[in-house]
């Protein structure tokens, strides 16, 4: 019997997991624009390594009733987010490894959703299995990229108290903002345009 052959972009989702089959493959970062927006910009996303995938239908067998479907999906890559410290590009692996129940309708779909901790999706025979890897590679995004050591000496904006002791840029509040138009604050300097000055200084 031959081989069913299955898109990734227009997934018969049901009938992958029913026959317990498997996709790999690469998608150029530049390619998942909603991931590639939160990237560093000053770099050439085109050039960057492609991110890999793969996914893999089960069927879990129950004591009454049908077995239930799962979707198993895994991906992982080296991205370049924005420092929040220095603004310059940082590299930080990112892996997925998830697992998503799929079920034969959205009303189904909607009440188990809401009553277990698991992700529960509704079958679909146009299904876009890279959409699914996107979203769920900017879901594991780091929630604040930083160098371990920056290329530039944050030293002087940490003892001018336009960065935090951690090392994070400290924005002005709409207050200070408001207040600075007619006091002194407003003579304060903006920490992300004197971070973007130091980018440029030493790029």
């Amino acid at each position: 019997m031959k081989e069913r052959l299955f898109s990734p972009h227009k997934l018969d989702v049901g009938a992958f997991i029913k026959e317990q089959s498997q996709l790999d493959g690469a998608v150029p970062v530049a390619a998942l624009t909603r991931l590639a927006s939160g990237l560093a910009q000053s770099l050439d996303l085109k050039s960057l390594a492609p991110l890999h995938w793969s996914a893999q239908g089960r069927l879990v067998a129950q004591r009454v009733g049908e077995p239930q479907w799962w979707l198993d999906l895994h991906a992982k890559g080296d991205l370049p987010w924005e420092c929040q410290r220095c603004l310059q590009p940082v590299f930080i692996p990112i892996e997925v490894d998830h697992s998503i129940r799929f079920v034969v309708d959205e009303n189904t779909a909607a009440d188990l959703d809401a009553d277990s901790d698991d992700d529960v999706l509704a079958v679909s025979r146009q299904f876009d299995l890279l959409a699914l890897v996107e979203d769920e590679l900017i879901m594991a995004q780091p929630l604040v990229p930083l160098h371990e050591q920056c290329p530039v000496d944050m030293t002087p904006l940490m003892h001018s108290g336009l960065v935090s002791p951690e090392g994070v840029a400290i924005e002005e509040s709409h207050d200070d903002h408001a207040e600075g138009e007619g006091g002194e604050s407003g003579d304060r300097p903006n920490p992300f345009a004197v971070l973007a000055k130091l980018k440029k200084d030493n790029s």
